[in-house]
Parts: C-alpha cells; structure tokens; sequence
C-alpha cells in the first residue's frame, strides 16, 4: 500500500562525496563545543572538561562543491555573526557505549565545516542559562565541504586547520590540539545518543573565531580535503 502524506515530505539532506557520484544522507548533525584549549580560554574557560554538545538540524547545513564558492545571508537577529571553522567527521556505522576503539572503526570519512554562530544570542542564552539553538541551529548555520572517505586523508590526526577572512589569516592550528581526539570525542557521545550512520560530528574550532559582516568571503582550509569557500550575502 502506497503511503499517502498530507504534504509532500520534505527532501533529504545529501552531501557530496569526493571522487564518487555516490551521495552521503544526512541523519544527524552533533557538534563537540570548546574542544581546543585555546578556543576555550577565549570564551573565558580552561582545563578539560567532559565533552559537551549540541546539535544543528540537518537542514541547516549549506553543501558547498569543491572549487565553488558557497554563499550563506547574513542572519536575522544578530550583530555579531561569527565563524568557527571545523573538521567535520561522517559516520558510517554506530552503537551505543562505544570504545574509543570501535568509535574509530565508525568513521566514513571527514569534511571541512564551518559552524556559523550568532554570538550575541548565544551569549544572552548563556547569561539566562537557556539551549543555545537560536545563536547555534539557525537556517544556513552549516556550510560544508565535499565528504573524504578516510581511506582517501592522510594522518588526519595532525592535519592543520585554518580560516581566512578576506584573504587574512584568523584562525590556525592542527587537529592534533583537539582536547579530545575525535575517536574519543565519537565514543563519549555515544554514551548519550545511539550513533548510527550518516551522523555528522563537528568536532571544534580553534582560537581565532570573530565576525563577519555582508560581503566578507571566507575559505577554510584542512590538509588533505578541499578547501571551504563561503562568501556572506
């Protein structure tokens, strides 16, 4: 029997996947926050802490090809519209209560994103102790780059991790700053959610994040994947 809807479901979220006409379906999207030492101590924290996390809807994100430049508007409600430039990770398998082990053997491949942020709510949200969604999950918050399978990057681990903003450098630092690696990273977050494939992990942002205003053009850059073109409209 033919299902019958009283409108039509909205499309699935599919993102490129370099080398492949094969496309990757997008289930969830988690993203790790202060997960770099020094990212963290700009937002007025230190140590290492849990890992904690929030999320973006899946539509959210904004698939940009390589060699292309992905546009995003500059969003409602905000003065201080803010870039934080990301490895992202693609599972392709999941669990619950992983190992750091078996999270590693999880992992489809890997994406440069950027985690667009309306910093002032964010920090309104913080001061009154409320969710983060509206400074975090916002239309377009997401722009994202091709999907790598893992096979495809090497050392991943130690790659770097840059921003440009109109040709200067804003942010730079390496993976291997993460306070917590991204298997560790997969294998907490699967001792709150079951995992499962087509999740997306953003797993932090360096020191550097700032504002961006209509007109500015940033490209993110992680060696071994394409670089992340995006100009605010």
């Amino acid at each position: 029997m033919t299902t019958q809807f009283v409108f039509a479901p909205a499309a699935q979220m599919i993102l490129p996947i370099a080398g492949q006409t094969a496309k990757y379906p997008v289930r969830r999207v988690y993203c790790v926050g202060r997960n770099y030492a020094e990212h963290a101590k700009e937002m007025g924290f230190t140590g290492r802490e849990d890992p904690f996390f929030f999320t973006k809807p899946a539509d959210a994100l904004v698939p940009v090809t390589a060699d292309h430049w992905g546009e995003i508007p500059y969003p409602s409600q905000t003065s201080n519209f803010h870039y934080e430039m990301e490895l992202v990770v693609a599972l392709g398998s999941g669990g619950k209560d992983l190992t750091v082990e078996q999270a590693a053997k999880c992992i489809y491949g890997y994406a440069a994103g950027l985690d667009m942020t309306r910093r002032d709510l964010q920090a309104e949200c913080k001061k009154q102790g409320r969710p983060w969604e509206v400074g975090k999950a916002f239309d377009f918050s997401g722009p994202i780059g091709p999907i790598y399978p893992a096979a495809a990057v090497q050392d991943i681990a130690h790659a770097t991790i840059s921003l440009e903003v109109n040709g200067q450098v804003k942010q730079n630092s390496t993976i291997a700053s993460l306070i917590w690696s991204v298997p560790e990273s997969i294998a907490f977050l699967s001792g709150l959610f079951e995992l499962k494939a087509g999740d997306l992990i953003f797993t932090g942002t360096p020191e550097g994040v700032g504002a961006v205003v209509t007109g500015d053009t940033m490209v993110g850059r992680i060696s071994g994947l394409a670089d992340l073109q995006v100009r605010v409209v």
